[in-house]
């Protein structure tokens, strides 16, 4: 499991952890969680969010639930580098918003010896891979799916849908804006809203 031997050695092992799923499953509270048990561990964290995530807070990284914890706002994947010196872990809530660049930064810092833990959206509203969360599940060691209820059925939601009418794949919002779906509750909603 990730983080249950965090050690630290000369030798350090880097590693990639995804937890992905759709909205309102967990997976923010899932990263906060880690990164606190990282830190009780006297590892040296630090936590990434991208700039355009501004629904709670600009200087944190707040779960659908309240849980918040400080964090770094920055604009690209490249800008993690330049961060990253002095840390052991270093984590990064709704990773499907960066460049695909982000994949290749998470690769060198885990061949570097950094621990990585990342939260995003594996799916968008039409239920598509989203961003660079395809290629970077690929590249994890460990990859963690969380599911939230479906809003319809109350059945096992893994599908995000977005309420409203607006077609970019990134658009910022919360439960007024989406809910999350089974997969018949999906399909039906797709049939009748699109």
């Amino acid at each position: 499991m990730f983080l249950e031997n965090n050690t630290k050695s000369p030798e350090q092992i880097g590693s990639i952890k995804v937890i992905c799923g759709s909205m309102f499953s967990g997976k923010t509270e899932e990263l906060i969680r880690l990164v606190k048990k990282s830190r009780a561990s006297k590892m040296k964290t630090i936590v990434f969010k991208p700039f355009i995530d501004n629904r709670y807070s600009n200087k944190m990284v707040v779960s659908h639930s309240k849980s918040k914890i400080e964090a770094t706002l920055i604009k690209t994947s490249e800008d993690i580098m330049r961060f990253c010196d002095g840390y052991d872990v270093i984590a990064i809530d709704e990773v499907q918003f960066f460049d695909q660049g982000i994949v290749k930064t998470c690769n060198e810092l885990a061949n570097q010896g950094f621990q990585i833990i990342l939260a995003g959206l594996d799916m968008d509203f039409k239920g598509n891979p989203f961003g660079p969360m395809p290629n970077l599940m690929a590249i994890a060691e460990y990859v963690t799916k969380l599911h939230a209820v479906c809003n319809r059925s109350g059945s096992l939601a893994q599908f995000t849908f977005r309420k409203n009418k607006n077609l970019d794949q990134i658009f910022i919002g919360e439960n007024d804006q989406y809910e999350a779906l089974s997969r018949n509750a999906f399909q039906d909603a797709l049939k009748k809203e699109f």
